[in-house]
């Protein structure tokens, strides 16, 4: 596929970008920097899944050049906020080429091995070019990649409904609008891997190099500061998470939004809800997720910041585990949080985990 240039921005002019979610749309601040206008629909705090356009993010939307997105039937009210808003620009799907966790009914909630790298093992991965070395040349192969068209500008955010369409390709570009929403094949929340999030990072880079050629020098400037940063977190991280007993490594938290950040760092998660927040954890669920934790003696559960606590109080109530913190799945907090850039919220999950689990 090839991308469709649909008219570049004018030197003096900045770019006006929609990102659909909180994390997406600091990653694309970072590239962008002064360069753009930046709508992001999601704001902090907000649960993309179970968010609903509202009339103001349909005019964004309308005015906006670029469109990203998570894709990976993330946010399943895409297709319906495109076409109402009459979008005509370039649309980017910023998980293609991402390593991707093939995503089974039951997993995360159902049947875990002690280890947390046997349940990794066993699941089918897609997409599997993540970047590991990149040039910062915009000519380079990731001016290769395939995105397709959207647009709009500044910051704010609306809230919620959503669901996850069916799908059949990890990259989908268009999401299709169900009255449920179905996760897809694949685990939608790739950004929890630091490793995917170079590759994010790249796709966000290219799509903005081509839509503004004469401020790619710069795009791909503030791609190889922020790639060093990404990549410092990573080795931050795996050194925190190294000291972790292995009989330690298992948690519960509320949905299962954390599968890659346990590929990466070893660590088991187990909830209640499956991939997404929209509908409510059935009562087999919790009664399998509450004999697992009795027989694995799993001592801690984390609250989410998206989510409604007082399921997980309840069984941290019946198994006597602890409440180890609040950990942010799929939205930053506010800025005077203690996750208000996506950095920073990966640092504050892994500091959480590990303080957690250490004592």
């Amino acid at each position: 596929m090839l991308i469709v240039l649909t008219g570049t921005a004018k030197s003096d002019e900045k770019i006006k970008v929609v990102a659909t979610f909180s994390i997406l749309g600091d990653m694309v601040k970072r590239i962008g920097g002064d360069h753009i206008l930046l709508t992001t629909l999601v704001g902090p705090n907000g649960d993309t899944h179970v968010y609903k356009p509202s009339p103001a993010a349909a005019k964004a939307l309308s005015q906006a050049d670029v469109l990203f997105v998570n894709g990976l039937d993330f946010e399943g009210w895409i297709t319906r906020l495109i076409e109402a808003s009459g979008f005509k620009g370039r649309h980017v799907v910023t998980t293609s080429g991402v390593k991707t966790i093939a995503y089974e009914e039951g997993e995360g909630h159902d049947d875990h091995s002690d280890d947390p790298h046997d349940k990794h093992a066993k699941k089918k991965h897609a997409d599997d070019k993540h970047h590991d070395d990149h040039s910062d040349d915009p000519h380079d192969k990731h001016a290769k990649k395939k995105h397709a068209d959207d647009k709009h500008h500044d910051d704010h955010s609306d809230d919620p409904h959503d669901k996850h369409a069916k799908k059949k390709h990890a990259g989908d570009k268009h999401h299709d609008d169900h009255a449920h929403h179905d996760h897809g094949e694949f685990d939608p929340h790739a950004w929890q891997s630091l490793i995917n999030a170079r590759v994010y990072v790249d796709n966000i880079t290219d799509a903005l190099a081509q839509f503004a050629p004469d401020k790619a020098a710069k795009f791909y400037q503030n791609r190889a500061t922020y790639t060093a940063e990404i990549e410092s977190m990573h080795n931050q991280i795996k050194k925190l998470i190294s000291s972790l007993p292995q009989h330690q490594r298992t948690v519960v938290t509320s949905h299962d939004a954390f599968q890659y950040f346990g590929r990466d760092y070893g660590i088991t998660f187990l909830a209640p809800q499956g991939l997404s927040t929209d509908s409510e954890a059935s009562a087999q669920n919790v009664a399998k997720l509450i004999e697992q934790m009795r027989t694995k003696k799993i001592k801690a559960v984390f609250l989410e910041n998206i989510t409604d606590p007082r399921l997980l109080q309840q069984i941290a109530k019946e198994t006597g585990a602890k409440i180890g913190g609040t950990l942010y799945p799929g939205a930053l907090s506010e800025p005077d949080g203690p996750a208000p850039t996506y950095l920073k919220m990966l640092h504050h999950n892994a500091k959480t985990l590990s303080q957690a689990l250490g004592s």
